[in-house]
């Protein structure tokens, strides 16, 4: 665990490739997809909270804190970095960075924050995921003191893709993890198809 790193799900998708509704809820052999990432988040971090929009209620099961964006309109991922970093800034003063994390994407390494808070050092820059040339840009540690300079951003129009705020604006270290055929550490639940396949996987990595 690094101290001084706090963890937010970002739960805030519509799903619509899975009919609607919540990804993190669907069930994965006796456990929910959200369960599985606060499995592999907690240890990491010093306090976890959610980031979910609509009635707050519907998590009460997991016991976590839940925040929702705090921009009147849809702006994707940033609006969840956004709620994250400002709670971390509010709730949790002494935290310094904030590492997120996708609730439908149950495997990612169990190392991810050590290694992006390494990557990161003690520079002001956030720090990303990537595997096989490929970012993952959900999953990426933020310094909280990037708050009101993302608002900021958000208010005025700015991109709104992750990578672009990240790695154009703020020159994000970027941060490989080895990936093999078929074990994509980053591998999301998208469709139906994805689910069965995670389920399978879950089953295969499980003790």
């Amino acid at each position: 665990m690094r101290k001084g790193i706090v963890g937010v799900i970002l739960a805030g998708g519509t799903a619509r490739r899975m009919g609607g509704g919540d990804k993190g809820m669907l069930h994965l052999n006796g456990k929910r997809v959200i369960e599985a990432v606060l499995d592999r988040l907690s240890p990491q971090v010093d306090r976890v909270a959610l980031n979910a929009n609509g009635d707050p209620h519907r998590f009460a099961a997991l016991g976590l804190e839940v925040i929702a964006d705090p921009v009147p309109e849809p702006v994707g991922p940033l609006g969840g970095v956004l709620a994250a970093l400002q709670w971390a800034r509010s709730a949790v003063p002494e935290a310094s960075h904030v590492a997120t994390a996708a609730a439908d994407t149950p495997f990612f390494p169990r190392d991810l924050v050590a290694r992006l808070a390494d990557a990161a050092g003690a520079s002001s820059a956030p720090a990303i995921a990537r595997t096989s040339g490929r970012l993952h840009s959900v999953f990426a540690l933020w310094p909280v003191e990037l708050a009101d300079d993302l608002a900021r951003h958000l208010v005025e129009g700015g991109r709104r893709r992750v990578t672009a705020y990240a790695c154009d604006l703020h020159n994000a270290a970027i941060v490989d993890f080895p990936c093999g055929p078929g074990d994509d550490p980053f591998f999301n639940i998208n469709t139906p198809d994805d689910l069965e396949r995670a389920r399978e996987r879950h089953r295969r990595e499980t003790p």
